[in-house]
């Protein structure tokens, strides 16, 4: 690819600027956590599996700045570090995961001086990039053998390379499938109200030469109707343990829309994304988003003043809507209660 979601320099992170595609390509730098969190926040990176990347080397940026008095005043004094980042997207369980592993290797430098400490965080940081790519490989590889030799798959937001450290989850399975041989042509929901189908799935697919089609949100029913779809698949924020996806708004539906029309609803994630304190989709935090990004675009008003919004940014598919779970140990199907939890046991924790 020719392009980086996010890069480590040594001592700041670089972003590539998601609020700008597909109209400019800037890249912007951090060098403190404060700015890692409001680059989440403001949706300079988003996707689950790339902010999780992002919060952890903002926890090494952090101890760049606050541990030098030993690892044992770090871990004091990135308490507040953590919290800042976790309060940033709620539902991205990928946050969390990252955050936590961050602050257990920083526990287990007590002891050590403050120059190794902030060399271990690094590291950490890099291993969690690192891991993410050869995941998200995997189970592209993994979710490539559900696709026929030629195949049409409708896709929703963007689970691609730009949403996570590379290559992709959901598009990962499409580049996948590609560089086996198949013929693979996307088509992708706009999906409302940021257009991270329109802006970035089809910017990124473009860049790769994987022909796509631009679909409204409203039109995937009549094209699920019309046939000649092989498979919906896309990405998610949180899995929990029952099976139930949450996942950018507008999934849901697209998953009733599926199995109305007999078309099998695959979901990609890595296992970090499942998270088996949830008993089911109802436990799953929603994040409400600002209702300006509903009422306006680019700045311009496109409702009338003064109008209510609602404006949530994922809902959740139950699992029995759900075909298969498409992780980097294997592919989970239904009952997923007992499947996921096989595939997480398999795999050697980090």
């Amino acid at each position: 690819m020719s392009f980086h979601t996010l890069a480590w320099k040594g001592d700041r992170l670089v972003l590539l600027d998601q609020t700008l595609l597909p109209g400019a390509e800037v890249y912007r730098e951090y060098t403190d956590y404060r700015g890692v969190a409001e680059a989440i926040s403001g949706m300079v990176v988003r996707g689950a599996p790339a902010i999780g990347v992002t919060a952890a080397f903002g926890i090494a940026l952090a101890a760049r700045e606050l541990g030098r008095d030993g690892a044992e005043e770090l871990c004091r004094r990135l308490e507040p570090v953590y919290e800042t980042l976790l309060a940033t997207r709620p539902t991205a369980v990928n946050l969390s995961w990252a955050v936590e592993r961050m602050r257990r290797r920083a526990e287990g430098l007590v002891g050590r001086p403050g120059e190794e400490a902030i060399e271990a965080l690094e590291v950490e940081a890099l291993a969690i990039l690192r891991e993410d790519v050869a995941a998200n490989r995997r189970l592209g590889r993994l979710g490539a053998e559900l696709l026929p030799t030629r195949a049409t798959v409708l896709t929703h937001c963007n689970a691609g390379a730009l949403a996570t450290a590379g290559y992709g989850t959901a598009l990962g399975v499409v580049r996948a499938a590609v560089e086996a041989g198949k013929q693979i042509e996307v088509l992708a929901d706009e999906t409302r109200p940021l257009l991270q189908g329109a802006r970035l799935t089809a910017w990124e697919l473009l860049r790769d030469g994987i022909p796509v089609t631009l679909l409204t949100d409203n039109m995937a029913g009549y094209r699920l109707g019309r046939g000649g779809v092989d498979a919906v698949l896309v990405g998610a924020d949180r899995i929990a343990g029952n099976g139930d996806v949450a996942n950018k708004i507008g999934t849901y539906p697209l998953s009733v829309l599926a199995r109305e029309h007999g078309v099998p609803f695959y979901v990609a994630a890595p296992l970090s994304t499942i998270d088996f304190s949830v008993e089911d989709g109802s436990r799953i935090p929603i994040e409400e988003r600002s209702g300006l990004e509903v009422t306006h675009w680019a700045g311009v008003p496109v409702a009338p003043a003064g109008v209510s919004v609602w404006n949530p940014a994922f809902d959740v598919t139950p699992a029995s809507n759900v075909s298969a779970i498409i992780t980097e140990a294997g592919i989970a199907r239904p009952p997923y209660r007992e499947s996921l939890r096989l595939l997480a046991q398999a795999s050697p924790a980090p």
